[in-house]
């Protein structure tokens, strides 16, 4: 099928769906689903008769052009009005292709961030500890909500790991590109000799899962309880609070030791693994999609080299894009992350729309 046959096909669905809608008023269920579909539908159908508008107006326009007894004044106003069109179709072709896009499903929803030292002893803790508050900073500025989930640190101002759950508006959307083994390359201050030294950290962005999503089984479970322990491994609560949950299926464990209430503990066990069974589904279904298309930008797989931040030379590299910003602290302080994320997404949809095709 064509793109000119989908659009035609999109506008005959849209008309359908009115007529369907006039039909179903004693339905309230019925009437509320076809109306949201009515309503996701109205832009993308307001776009395609706009443009089909515009390409009768240039046809028009072009006739009456052609007519050599046609006044200057009214020649000028005709060849005004074709420039016009002409400088608009092209951006119109562009919003029609971007809503024509399949919607990721997950965009809209929360993510639970998850941030691990890599290679590198201390000083990939201490970059970790860094991406972390990057994150922080970065959903303080988008407005998000950022939930701290757990900690596990080092007591020299690394982490080992750490995660949030961040809520807000498109945070999936946003940040589901930053999965991946980040890479700091800098010389640590207990380097006398002034070496620069690699190390790394794992970033992983997961959609966070409702239980409708994922249905877990007490049975696939064992459940231990223990006491939480800090830096060292000293005490640092007198009861079992700490829970370490291991879906036995998969084979995943999360542990939680935040909260002084088991009970605390365990949901946020739980809304972990949820999300980490949901990202491996979305994995599979991501790895088949992948078969069928030309490029991508990177599986966001765990164990992708993504990013690469330079402090000799002030900059960040993300290799799948080839992009180069000499702007370390900013995007570390996270307010100049977004020009990375934003160059990733667009990426990302120049990918999706090469496959699309175009608008003839």
């Amino acid at each position: 099928m064509s793109l000119e046959q989908k659009l035609n096909q999109v506008l005959t669905y849209f008309e359908e769906l009115r007529e369907k809608l006039s039909a179903t008023m004693g339905d309230p269920a019925e009437f509320a689903r076809l109306s949201k579909e009515y309503s996701d539908l109205t832009p993308i159908a307001e776009k395609i008769i706009e443009w089909q508008q515009l390409i009768e107006e240039t046809a028009t326009l072009k006739e009456l052009l052609e007519d050599s007894e046609l006044d200057k004044e009214l020649q000028q106003m005709g060849q005004d009005d074709l420039q016009h069109i002409q400088e608009r179709l092209p951006h119109l072709a562009r919003e029609i292709q971007l809503l024509l896009l399949p919607k990721d499903e997950d965009d809209d929803r929360n993510a639970i961030l998850e941030v691990r030292a890599g290679t590198g002893g201390e000083e990939a803790a201490l970059f970790a500890a860094e991406l972390f508050r990057m994150y922080h900073r970065y959903t303080e500025i988008q407005g998000w909500r950022f939930e701290l989930m757990h900690v596990s640190d080092t007591g020299l101002g690394g982490i080992k790991e750490a995660s949030a759950s961040i809520s807000g508006k498109g945070v999936f959307a946003r940040l589901k590109f930053e999965s991946g083994v980040h890479r700091v390359q800098r010389v640590p201050e207990t380097e006398g000799g002034g070496r620069i030294h690699t190390s790394a950290a794992t970033v992983a962005v997961l959609p966070e899962a409702e239980e409708v999503d994922i249905q877990i089984e007490e049975k696939d479970l064992r459940i231990d309880v223990f006491r939480s322990s800090g830096p060292g491994g000293q005490s640092v609560n007198t009861t079992d609070s700490a829970v370490r949950i291991t879906h036995l299926p998969s084979g995943v464990v999360v542990q939680q030791q935040d909260e002084k209430s088991q009970h605390k503990n365990k949901a946020k066990a739980l809304r972990v693994l949820r999300a980490r069974l949901y990202e491996h589904q979305r994995a599979e279904k991501a790895a088949v999609r992948a078969a069928n298309r030309k490029s991508q930008i990177g599986s966001g797989d765990r164990s992708e080299r993504i990013r690469t931040y330079n402090f000799p030379q002030g900059r960040v590299t993300d290799h799948r894009i080839n992009l180069t910003l000499y702007k370390l602290d900013r995007i570390l302080d996270g307010s100049a992350l977004d020009e990375m994320i934003q160059a990733l997404t667009s990426e990302d949809e120049v990918s999706r729309l090469a496959d699309l095709g175009e608008i003839v």
